[in-house]
């Protein structure tokens, strides 16, 4: 067992709302759990509960096996009390639930770390994990291009130059060409966004190049058009030299990768696969010879 534990209700944890089914299988109620994973809703925590249904039976495993319908009875005051809908979970239910839950949530955060290290998962092949990480990589640029043109915009660059100040980077960090002349330079068809088509490493380095030219606009106050653009070239400059320095290729040799579309919909068609013990993998109904 980790030292951390899952706790929200007072001195309850997730081991002590453990419970035992007739199998002799351990088993949780969703109900339960709800509270520690951070939903208020029981609507949302059901969608949550149904989307780990459909990832379990998508990773190789029998849903059938970590998720069984229940009701619960609960109070509803003056001493009244309803049936409502339950789940019984497995921990590998609890396992999946948390990977399908809320990311925003602090409690899901800490219960995916928590499960992590309970569930024994297939290594992803190295072709997979470059897919994503590369992936990931061109969502952060995405994200890195938006606000450097913000700070660009701070900075005093209007938006008719807009053009003019992000071609400054490249040309600076490409030895001179702009976005059209890479594209042109690396066959690159004109309708396809450059970063689009840019590998991993290269992708890193534009980034980082980003990343230091918002900070030094800031940093520095820069309130002048023709000085940010002179800006965003000398950072393109200063991370060409220091690309060369330590004897990285320049990035316009960098052979252009496939496009990242290509590598969201092989990521989006490769199913994760989760082995599990066998005791593990039968879940709710126990042991082989307990069936």
């Amino acid at each position: 067992m980790p030292d951390k534990d899952l706790v929200s209700l007072g001195s309850k944890s997730f081991e002590d709302l453990k419970k035992t089914n007739e199998y002799g299988a351990a088993y949780w109620s969703a109900r339960d759990i709800q509270p520690l994973l951070g939903y208020t809703q029981w609507r949302r925590f059901e969608d949550a509960i149904k989307r780990a249904i459909i990832s379990c039976n998508s990773s190789g495993n029998n849903p059938d096996h970590h998720f069984a319908g229940a009701g619960k009875m609960i109070d509803i005051g003056k001493g009244g009390s309803r049936d409502v809908t339950d789940y019984h979970l497995s921990r590998f239910a609890c396992y999946l639930i948390a990977q399908n839950g809320d990311p925003r949530k602090p409690e899901i955060a800490n219960a995916q770390e928590y499960f992590a290290i309970q569930t024994r998962r297939q290594e992803i092949s190295d072709a997979i994990a470059a897919d994503l990480e590369r992936l990931e990589l061109r969502k952060n640029t995405a994200e890195e291009f938006k606000a450097l043109s913000g700070a660009a915009r701070e900075a005093g660059v209007n938006d008719k130059m807009f053009g003019v100040f992000h071609d400054a980077g490249y040309k600076g960090m490409y030895g001179g060409m702009g976005r059209d002349a890479i594209k042109r330079f690396k066959n690159i068809p004109e309708k396809e966004n450059l970063m689009d088509r840019m590998g991993t490493t290269e992708l890193a380095a534009n980034q980082f190049r980003m990343t230091q030219t918002r900070d030094k606009l800031a940093r520095e106050r820069v309130k002048d058009q023709r000085m940010a653009i002179k800006t965003h070239e000398n950072v393109g400059k200063e991370v060409r030299d220091a690309i060369e320095r330590i004897g990285g290729t320049p990035p316009e040799h960098l052979s252009p990768a496939e496009h990242i579309k290509v590598v969201e919909k092989r990521i989006k068609n490769t199913s994760p696969k989760l082995e599990l013990e066998d005791k593990d993998a039968k879940g709710l109904i126990g042991k082989p010879e307990d069936k």
